[in-house]
């Protein structure tokens, strides 16, 4: 699949780290650095555009490095691009850890994955059919 890409960063375009790779790292795109306090969130830019054929959503994960050594998340995980997006990629990042964490400039603060998906019809009933489980929720099933 080919997706059209415009690249205002001073980085090269995202790409697949390893050949059985899911998701492509997205840099921070900043003129300065930018120090997140404990629990901030930020915005942050990646100087990229993207147009996704119709049936295609890319989406905005963490990056597990950064959340494992610094308490660095996505915080709507996953961010969903829709294919008539046409403004530039953000990143919306928290610090969930106690310490300020610092985003420079072409550091990799999340991947993304370009994905499929389809658009459903909602048809309205009285009424949904029997199953199993029914309306058992969180933890309905036990500890065991």
């Amino acid at each position: 699949m080919k997706i059209q890409i415009v690249n205002r960063s001073r980085h090269a375009l995202p790409a697949y780290a390893t050949v059985l790779s899911a998701g492509m790292d997205l840099r921070a795109n900043v003129d300065e650095s930018i120090v997140m306090q404990p629990m901030e969130r930020r915005l942050i830019p990646t100087g990229l555009y993207i147009a996704l054929p119709p049936g295609y959503e890319a989406q905005v994960r963490p990056r597990s490095g950064l959340a494992l050594k610094h308490g660095i998340t996505v915080l709507n995980t996953p961010g969903t691009i829709d294919a008539d997006y046409r403004g530039e990629l953000g990143v919306l990042l928290i610090n969930l850890s106690q310490e300020p964490f610092t985003v420079n400039d072409g550091e990799r603060i999340a991947q993304m994955v370009i994905a499929r998906h389809e658009q459903a019809e909602l048809v309205e009933v009285e009424a949904l059919d029997e199953t199993e489980r029914g309306a058992g929720g969180y933890g309905h099933t036990g500890v065991r």
